[in-house]
């Protein structure tokens, strides 16, 4: 199992500094020796894309990915150039997380149709695929998209990972896709319901065996405060009855929030707490870091202790 580092919006730091930020955050987890560096398109905030193509311009060996950018807001043959170009930035090291986003986001913030999502996702890939296949001519036409244009961009693609978390999604991100990206699974979920599912399927499309990519809460602390760890976690990452998607996925596993999922306690403890999602089947940890305290600078030391750790303890997996 690999480790790598997820962020998110970050509201402490000024507008101004928000992107210089993430970039800077991206480029010391290369130098501490993560793997890669996960950063999802949160309404509201920076565009996703647009900053990991800068921070890729200024590293050199870290996976950089998306977790995720939602398909509904933007053509399949848009995204594909934003991407192709991002891979580019990249020098090859970008991966692509789609998902469906949230009705209540879609259809409730942005007024667009949340009808058939899935099927939405099915024709979006086909546009997708043919836009990766090579520069040239891409005809698609199926039930949402009639495209006839060519695509002249790189002549290398991003992989693709699929946030799925139920069995159709599951089946179209081992049929089309290198695998998924996860959010609120825990081991049990992740076991028993997401691995076998994607793997089958990946094998019956005779695709190689498909990454799973597990975004995970970790905080390191003492264990007196492993509670309120995780209810924080919870509080500002959770939320999952918003999602009727959450809500089946929860119901696979043991978790009834995100901070269930969460790596939490002393250093023995959040070892043994990613060694179970490696043996449930993740193949790359993305840790989200929640720093812990009750200003910036006990925060800050909070953050600082749970990266250093991981970072020491990532060549073991």
């Amino acid at each position: 199992m690999r480790i790598g580092l997820m962020v998110g919006s970050d509201k402490e730091r000024s507008r101004a500094e928000r992107l210089s930020g993430v970039v800077a955050d991206g480029g010391a987890a290369e130098t501490s020796g993560f793997s890669s560096f996960w950063f999802p398109q949160v309404p509201g905030y920076l565009d996703a894309m647009t900053a990991m193509a800068l921070l890729g311009a200024s590293t050199s060996t870290i996976e950089i990915g998306t977790a995720v950018v939602p398909v509904q807001t933007r053509h399949p043959l848009i995204l594909a150039q934003q991407a192709l170009t991002t891979n580019t930035a990249c020098s090859g090291r970008f991966t692509l997380g789609l998902g469906l986003s949230h009705e209540w986001i879609i259809n409730g913030q942005l007024g667009l149709d949340y009808q058939r999502p899935i099927q939405l996702l099915r024709d979006y890939l086909d546009v997708l695929d043919a836009a990766f296949a090579g520069p040239g001519q891409v005809d698609v036409d199926n039930d949402r998209f009639q495209v006839h244009s060519p695509v002249d961009v790189a002549d290398d693609a991003p992989a693709v990972l699929l946030a799925a978390l139920g069995p159709a999604m599951l089946r179209l991100a081992g049929e089309r896709a290198d695998g998924t990206v996860l959010w609120m699974a825990d081991e049990r979920a992740i076991a028993e319901h997401i691995a076998p599912r994607l793997a089958s399927a990946a094998h019956s499309a005779g695709r190689p065996q498909p990454r799973i990519v597990a975004g995970v809460p970790v905080a390191l602390c003492h264990p007196r405060d492993v509670d309120a760890a995780r209810g924080y976690a919870s509080e500002v990452l959770g939320h999952a009855h918003f999602s009727p998607s959450y809500v089946a996925l929860l119901e696979h596993g043991d978790a009834e929030d995100v901070g269930d999922t969460m790596a939490a306690g002393d250093e023995s403890a959040v070892l043994a707490r990613l060694r179970s999602y490696r043996d449930a089947g993740v193949t790359d940890l993305a840790a989200r870091v929640i720093p812990l305290g009750e200003d910036d600078e006990q925060r800050r030391r909070s953050r600082l202790r749970t990266a250093d750790f991981l970072a020491s303890v990532a060549s073991e997996f």
